[in-house]
């Protein structure tokens, strides 16, 4: 019997992450689903029928160097090495202009966007460094917003840009071991977070326009290529957005 490859997703409660679980689940992978709301990953095990005995539920928090840690032992405990990791939990703040931002609303989108995707990364290069065979796959969550910022979401925006920093480093440090490491930056798939965007959203001009979405199964389609490349190859960045939105030329 063909041993499963493994892989650990955090955000996996809602959205991207959910649908990003839902695939790999499909396609011969077990998959650790992390996220804040226990009962929402548990939505997301019933949402995979049959494949759900490939998944193990594990709340945790990102912004938490404890807290992570816990899950990536539950992960190897469970599952025995790391294959892939989908980096995926991030938060906004409320829109508001550079100078009126409160710290708090900056230290917790910081921790989350940015913090955590570090903690992730460096429990998962640790296990992938040492797991025999060596080598592994990091994705992480970038946007369209570390390319072209939207207006009023600064801490959201600095976060992501950041994240490319931090891919760049993975790639540079992971290669010799056989880790590879892409930024997917995604623009306007349809999920609870881009609801309001059929209603309205900021320009950089100062209206306020609809802007269109595109099918999350779009972005779920492009994790699952990239976690099925082997690691001789990589694609180091990734974008994928609805056709008709606001992104080249926003301004």
């Amino acid at each position: 019997m063909k041993e499963l490859r493994t892989a650990l997703i955090t955000g996996a409660g809602s959205g991207v992450g959910r649908d990003a679980a839902l695939i790999l689940l499909r396609n011969g992978f077990t998959v650790t689903l992390v996220g804040r709301r226990e009962d929402a990953l548990k939505e997301t095990v019933a949402r995979a029928g049959e494949f759900g005995e490939n998944a193990l539920v594990a709340p945790g928090d990102v912004s938490d160097p404890d807290s992570v840690a816990a899950f990536f032992k539950a992960h190897t405990d469970k599952f025995g090495r790391l294959d892939v990791l989908f980096s995926n939990a991030g938060i906004n703040a409320p829109r508001t202009y550079i100078e009126d931002m409160q710290y708090s609303d900056w230290s917790r989108v910081v921790g989350v966007n940015i913090t955590g995707c570090f903690l992730c990364a460096q429990h998962a290069i640790r296990i992938m460094k040492s797991q025999n065979p060596r080598g592994g796959r990091i994705i992480n969550n970038g946007s369209v917003s570390a390319q072209v910022p939207r207006p009023q979401a600064v801490a959201y925006n600095a976060t992501k840009h950041a994240i490319l920093g931090l891919t760049k480093s993975i790639s540079l440090e992971g290669r010799v071991f056989d880790i590879c490491c892409t930024q997917l930056d995604i623009g306007n798939a349809a999920t609870e977070m881009t609801a309001r965007m059929s209603q309205g959203t900021l320009q950089a001009d100062g209206s306020m326009k609809p802007e269109p979405t595109m099918h999350v199964s779009n972005v779920s389609q492009a994790i699952l290529f990239l976690a099925n490349l082997p690691l001789e190859a990589n694609v180091p960045y990734l974008t994928i957005t609805a056709n008709a939105m606001p992104f080249i030329g926003r301004g």
